[in-house]
């Protein structure tokens, strides 16, 4: 193995390393996942997963297409297991000429129960940050990766991601906003369709089929560690000088 394939090792195991940090995991089983692709210096989702999304991407928002056609399209959607437990289907909020969108990982327990996104303290928060932008949330629009609340509030697995995200992706492209906040690492890690720690995606922007995306912590990343508040109001600075510079 030459230095270069080395370095490439080395980089991919502290991604890795420092995802499972971020997901609360302190163990490592005896028997290692085969190692992501490497890109640039980021690990990639697998080929068939990034062939997929490619191709959903491409057919994402067909002309004419828009958040309502979107919803019809949804129904009372059963497309994976999710369904089974839900309240309500949470769509999402907001302008659909919105200049500035923000998506999030999935519905919580008010979510659920309002048919809402971001209504319960971390939403609060989300609130809060909209207005110190100098926005409301009626000017932007706020929806997430999938549509029904995971019981227990867990992480929303692949095969529901999988299965829902395109819908998140065609109310993007329908909208297409000047640009984009992924909140959380599941809404950055799947509309950049990478691996990397939120960690090391957020401070900077990112292209999303020619529009800047901010990835940045989670709302309810920052009730649990006060110290992220200070990165994420960096993250929404650059966003707000965007904006303005675009005018």
């Amino acid at each position: 193995m030459g230095g270069d394939e080395r370095l490439e090792l080395l980089g991919a195991l502290r991604d890795y390393l420092e995802d499972l940090g971020e997901s609360g995991v302190d163990g490592l089983p005896l028997a290692a996942a085969p190692a992501a692709e490497q890109k640039h210096g980021e690990q990639r989702l697998s080929t068939p997963v990034r062939e997929r999304s490619e191709a959903l991407q491409e057919s994402a928002a067909p002309v004419g297409e828009t958040l309502e056609s979107i919803r019809a399209d949804l129904g009372e959607c059963r497309r994976c297991a999710l369904a089974d437990g839900r309240t309500n289907l949470v769509y999402g909020v907001g302008n659909p000429e919105a200049r500035l969108v923000f998506v999030g990982e999935g519905p919580g327990r008010d979510e659920d129960i309002q048919g809402e996104p971001f209504v319960g303290e971390a939403g609060k928060l989300l609130t809060k940050i909209i207005e110190a932008m100098g926005l409301g949330r009626s000017e932007v629009y706020i929806c997430n990766v999938v549509k029904c609340r995971p019981p227990q509030n867990r992480d929303p697995i692949p095969a529901e991601i999988e299965a829902c995200s395109q819908f998140m992706l065609r109310q993007v492209m329908a909208i297409r906003p000047k640009a984009i906040v992924a909140l959380g690492k599941f809404a950055a890690q799947t509309l950049l369709e990478s691996k990397t720690p939120i960690s090391r995606l957020r401070g900077s922007f990112h292209d999303f089929h020619g529009i800047p995306l901010m990835p940045t912590y989670h709302p309810a990343a920052l009730l649990r560690d006060h110290s992220l508040k200070r990165d994420v109001w960096e993250d929404m600075k650059q966003v707000m000088k965007l904006l303005a510079e675009q005018g």
